[in-house]
């Protein structure tokens, strides 16, 4: 991906200073090895405190909360904070207005997240056959993101979801098209904790993959597509991932890897890496 287009991608980043810890409230949790406890949707956290700040955001890792350091919005909280309602303080008080803005929110992330990969899409050379398409779907996507809460809870992203994928499947196959020697299409493929450090990678297709502990260390993953991919805690020590296919912050931050795991322009390697 170009600067150029990371740069487009710079307001599908959160920025919690702008939200009002819609993502400590609207989202269940599951007591697990990414939440110490059970958290029912629209309810709030323990931990969120009256000024809508994560009260333990510095120890969520050591206080049992490694999933809330894996999530992203792609920018969806400020959005629907900011635009969508114009503001949301005390919004949590009033159990009407709590369950409209965490139904906006729900929606908000699910278009930022098709934002994400249409504006990736849009960037890369061997999706120009497609460009009208895919510049279309994205002013749609767009579009949609400035929607009232009652024109929110109405649109259908199932519908978005699926429209937008076989879209992004054709360009996939465009952008590895001419990759040679080319990887095995294995879509949906249960790799839990498979050693793929010696197998063809290259384009290959991964997308929606179980990859929850697979041994990637040093692969190469130019022009592989991993839209959807579960990663969690995938060992990324030292792999190529600079040219990889639709790869996100939550994806990345579920793996693991190093110094030497190079990510795609606009991705960044997570704090807790280095620990």
């Amino acid at each position: 991906m170009t600067p150029a287009a990371a740069d487009a991608r710079a307001g599908l980043r959160a920025d919690c200073t702008r939200c009002a810890g819609l993502c400590c409230v609207a989202p269940a949790f599951a007591a697990s090895a990414d939440f110490a406890i059970d958290k029912p949707a629209g309810s709030a956290c323990p931990h969120l405190g009256g000024d809508d700040r994560c009260g333990i955001h510095g120890q969520l890792r050591e206080r049992g909360f490694a999933g809330c350091t894996v999530f992203d919005c792609f920018g969806a909280g400020q959005q629907t904070v900011q635009v969508t309602f114009g503001g949301a303080a005390g919004w949590r008080a009033d159990r009407e207005r709590a369950a409209e803005v965490s139904t906006a929110f729900v929606v908000q992330r699910q278009l930022h997240e098709l934002l994400w990969y249409l504006t990736e899409a849009l960037a890369l050379d061997a999706a120009a056959p497609l460009r009208r398409e895919l510049a279309a779907a994205r002013d749609r996507t767009a579009a949609l993101t400035a929607a009232t809460p009652q024109e929110l809870a109405a649109v259908d992203t199932a519908a978005l979801r699926r429209e937008a994928g076989a879209l992004l499947t054709s360009v996939s196959e465009l952008a590895r098209s001419g990759v040679r020697p080319r990887g095995r299409d294995r879509r949906g493929a249960d790799l839990v904790g498979a050693d793929l450090r010696r197998a063809r990678l290259r384009a290959a297709g991964l997308r929606g993959a179980y990859l929850i502990g697979a041994d990637l260390r040093g692969a190469d993953l130019y022009r592989t597509d991993l839209l959807g991919a579960d990663l969690r805690a995938a060992d990324l020590r030292g792999a190529d991932l600079s040219g990889a296919l639709f790869v996100t912050r939550p994806q990345v931050a579920a793996a693991r890897g190093d110094a030497a795991t190079r990510l795609p322009a606009g991705l960044e390697h997570p704090p807790h890496w280095d620990g």
